[in-house]
Order: C-alpha cells, then structure tokens, then sequence
C-alpha cells in the first residue's frame, strides 16, 4: 500500500476542495456503502434455504450469519492504525475488492466450514472499507461529525433495506440463495474504478483541524493524552454492547419469523428490511447527536431498543406489527447508537488519533456481534425465542445504559454548550 502522496489540507487554497465537490465525493462512498450493507444484510435471509441444503442447525446457522463481524473486529483495530498512516482512498478500494470477492466464493462453498471461512474473510475487507471510509468522512466533517457518520448510516439503511428485500424475492422467485450473492459480489467490484477516478485524496487524506483558534482546535486541546482514557473506555463497553444486541437481532430474527411465526421468506426479508429503513434515521440521530447532550441521546436510544426487543419477541405475531417495529429497532440500534456512539468514541480523542478511534469502534462492536448470532441461537435452544431475547437483547442494552451514565462529555463541546 503506497504512503500518503499528498499533503494533509489545511484552510489555504493548496489542498483543499469545494463543498459541492466533497458533498458529492461523499455520496460516491455512501453508494459504495450502500453495497457494503447489501452484500452483509441478505444472509440471514437466505441461511434457511443454505441450512436446508447443508444440514446446518440453528446455532452454527447463527454463527455464518454473524461470522463476517469476526473478519471486521480483526480488521479493525489493525486498520484502524494503517488509516492514520497510509491512503485512505487505496485502502477503501482493497476493501471493497476482498469482500466482492469472498462474496462470490461464498455461492460457490462446498460445504459448511470453507463457507464459515469466506464469510469471515468478506468482514476482514468490509472491515478495511469502513475503517478508512469513517476517519476520512469524520476528518473532513470535522465540525458536523455525527451528520457526516449519520450519512453514511443512511447509505448503511438504504442496503439493509434493498439486501434482504431483493434476496427474498430473489430467493422465492428462482429457489436460488447463490444468485443474490452473485449479483451483490459483482456490484461491488463495479465501485472500485468509480472511486479510482471520482474520489479525491484531497477529501479522504484530511486529518488537519479547520483554522487555528477554531471550536474544533480549543476542544481538541482539552482532550486527554492517553488514547484510552476515560470515554473511551466506556464508549468500548457500549460499542460491544451494541454489537451483541443488533447483530444478534439481525442474524436469527428472519430465522424465527419463518419457524417461529411461520412466515414466507418475503414477507420475513421484508419485515428484516425495515431494520433498514430505520437505520435511514442516522442523519436526524447524527443532528442530536451534534447539537445536544450526546450521552443522553445514546441513553434514550437504548431505552428504546429494550422496549421495541421486549414487544418483538413477547407480543407481535402478525407481519404489520413486525414491520413497524423492526423499523423502530433499526432506528434506535443503528440510527441513534451505531452513529452517536462512533461519532463519541471519534470526539474522545485527539484529531491525530481519529483513525484508530475508527479501529477500535469497529474491533469493539464487532468483536461482540462475531459470534453473537450463536449465542442467540444457543439461547434460543434453552429459554425459547423470548427468553433469549430477555438475556442478549433487553438485559445486555441495560448494561450499557448503566455505563452510559460514567461518561464525560463535557470536555467535548464548545464551552457555551457545556451545560446542555
């Protein structure tokens, strides 16, 4: 991986870009994110039909579902590290062009574990694009962070919604769980000479501040020495937290739509989808998070995903109810946390260190969500689906609320908003 060829951008001419130039260089990589969501969404629908054709049970069912988080925890940290040293840009293409590829292997495994084994390795590289997608776009939007995150997020809700949608229509239509992987594999591969050419390193390579004397440098000098400090510790907790709750939710609730609730498998893809359609509130979630007291808005958004796990798993038996609340889910779990809790764990360090608060979000978070889809299966083969749902979902995102409370978040605003 080529050094960094150009210099860092500051606030004169050299190096910089125009707003509506970096605007747009934002939507290219939101789109490629959009992708990246797809291709990692669509496999909890297709795991009954991939069960079904390998003889696999529940729980190492679960474990393929959520595997693919083990390759991004491991990515993460180590990537996270590279981001701060090497292209951004280069590094976002490597990414997408591994888990493409390991995509495509995964329609053509001949069995449970080199399954396993592709699956993980297409996390590794979606682990590598979103390391270095997220210190880029938090660089550049240094002073609307959240909404910047929060974009991305949305592009993340728009391919949660379309990956399992589409793959159970596929799915149903053709009876093949191959041909969505195929399709998803080869659209990622298409944004890599997109990003080649569209994207500038003037956009992705920005680690400076805005202007001397800004809001943004005063907070930055408040900000402790040590990498792990205080909030930095607890935004890990929270992060992992939130990793074995929502990747938990993701990666078995299709499954116990079709053989708790007897669902078809279109009617579970859409009612999986609309985790999507609320993750879309991340830009909204990303404004809060910006302008108010961001530790209550994580408290209050938790609160939420342990009423909305409560009546999922206890009460809705019909698909509207689902559909409304698996929105609901998406909105407070990856809308509101995912975007709030990435963009705290971003503003508890110096600006220098910003790519590895990336790494460490995504080795926390996904570290936990890796072989959350197992546990949830074990759980469900020993206290039933509502049981299980009390134990990873409801009493895990309580722990986090509790941590919540010891955060700091007063060195991290301007002074005039320390209060709020």
């Amino acid at each position: 991986m080529a050094e960094r060829t150009e210099q860092k951008a500051t606030t004169g001419r050299q190096g910089t870009i125009s707003m509506p130039l970096a605007i747009t260089m934002l939507v290219i990589l939101a789109l490629s994110y959009v992708v990246n969501s797809m291709d990692r969404q669509v496999f909890p629908v297709l795991l009954p039909a991939v069960s079904q054709e390998f003889g696999i049970t529940l729980s190492p069912g679960g474990l393929l579902t959520t595997i693919f988080t083990l390759g991004i925890a491991v990515a993460g940290f180590p990537a996270g590290r590279m981001v701060d040293r090497y292209s951004r840009k280069y590094m976002i293409m490597i990414g997408i062009a591994i888990y493409s590829i390991f995509t495509i292997l995964t329609a053509l495994a001949l069995g449970f574990w080199d399954m396993l084994f592709y699956r993980a390795t297409t996390g590794i590289g979606e682990g590598m694009q979103q390391a270095a997608m997220f210190a880029a776009v938090g660089s550049y939007f240094y002073r609307n962070r959240a909404v910047a995150i929060g974009v991305l997020n949305f592009a993340f809700g728009v391919g949660s919604f379309i990956g399992p949608f589409v793959g159970g229509l596929v799915l149903q239509s053709t009876g093949s769980w191959k041909l969505p992987l195929y399709i998803y594999g080869i659209l990622g591969l298409i944004f890599i000479p997109i990003i080649a050419l569209a994207v500038s390193k003037k956009f992705t390579e920005k680690v400076e501040l805005s202007r001397s004397g800004s809001a943004e440098e005063e907070i930055d000098a408040r900000m402790p020495e040590r990498f792990f400090n205080r909030n930095m510790i607890i935004t890990i907790l929270t992060a992992a937290a939130v990793g074995l709750v929502m990747f938990g939710y993701i990666g078995l609730y299709p499954t116990f739509l079709q053989q708790g609730l007897g669902f078809e498998p279109a009617t579970a893809g859409f009612a999986a989808s609309m985790f999507g359609v609320g993750a879309l509130m991340g830009i909204p979630a990303g404004y809060l998070g910006d302008r108010l007291n961001q530790r209550w808005v994580i408290i209050m958004a938790l609160v939420g995903v342990i009423v909305v796990s409560y009546l999922l798993f206890n009460v809705a038996k019909t698909p509207f109810p689902h559909y409304v609340l698996s929105f609901l889910f998406g909105t407070f779990a990856s809308g509101f946390l995912f975007v709030n809790v990435y963009a705290l764990m971003q503003r508890s360090v110096k600006t220098t260190m910003i790519g590895r608060a990336s790494g460490t979000f995504i080795t926390s978070l996904y570290g936990a969500a890796a072989f959350s889809g197992y546990v949830f299966g074990f759980l469900v083969g020993r206290f039933d689906w509502s049981g299980a749902a009390a134990i990873q979902l409801i009493l895990v995102s309580f722990i986090a609320v509790v941590a919540m409370l010891f955060a700091d978040i007063s060195k991290l605003l301007p002074k005039d908003l320390e209060n709020r």
